[in-house]
């Protein structure tokens, strides 16, 4: 898989984490903060293999096609 940079979160300092990337798969990869909140992942059906992560909705601007 190969990854291309979209954007970092510009309000996250110092590490600027979460993070986009597009895939040449015709995905995303997002880098976030571990979603760890029990009600919160007891409301999800994660398979094993999966994790949840949580990004800003200052971020979503940067999803788009053929980024």
């Amino acid at each position: 898989m190969r990854l291309t940079f979209v954007a970092k979160d510009p309000e996250s300092n110092p590490t600027q984490s979460p993070t986009l990337y597009r895939t040449d798969r015709g995905s995303w990869v997002v880098q976030g903060w571990v979603v760890t909140d029990d009600d919160a992942l007891r409301q999800m059906n994660i398979p094993e293999g999966e994790t949840a992560v949580e990004i800003p909705d200052r971020l979503v601007p940067f999803f788009r096609d053929g980024a």
